[in-house]
């Protein structure tokens, strides 16, 4: 099965994001254990392990274009000194998340692509989500 060089192009973005947000979150998640909060830190896994299946979608979508995985380079993990810290940086991860999936939709809607398309309108209902869930963490926390 041959796919048009700019989905492909489109799925290796996407899943050098999706590996970038599970080392965010997991090393968010091992930081905020060792400052002692529990709870964010079986939230941030519980995203990092959300993140991760995510990065198999699409690496399942690349394989069955013939196209072997790759997440390129991917930048260091934003930590933070508070939880406020950690959530403002993960919420930009999901916003960058957001617009990257609205575009990548685009493009396989125009190609015609029904596959791909599913695929990164999926994963952009989930990082909706993701925006929406840290809305809220950041909320209860500012609220105590």
């Amino acid at each position: 099965m041959s796919a048009d060089p700019r989905t492909l192009g489109w799925l290796s973005r996407a899943l050098a994001h999706e590996m970038r947000a599970v080392q965010q979150y997991l090393a968010q998640s091992v930081l905020a254990r060792l400052l002692g909060n529990a709870e964010l830190a079986a939230e941030l896994r519980r995203e990092a392990d959300e993140e991760l299946e995510h990065a198999e979608r699409l690496m399942a979508r690349l394989i069955q274009l013939g196209v072997a995985p790759s997440a390129g380079d991917i930048l260091p993990a934003r930590l933070g000194r508070t939880p406020a810290d950690l959530l403002a940086a993960d919420r930009e991860l999901e916003v960058d998340a957001v617009h990257l999936y609205q575009e990548a939709a685009a493009h396989a809607r125009r190609m015609r692509d029904t596959d791909s398309l599913a695929l990164f309108e999926g994963l952009l209902g989930d990082e909706l989500r993701h925006v929406e869930e840290i809305d809220v963490l950041m909320t209860r926390m500012s609220h105590g």
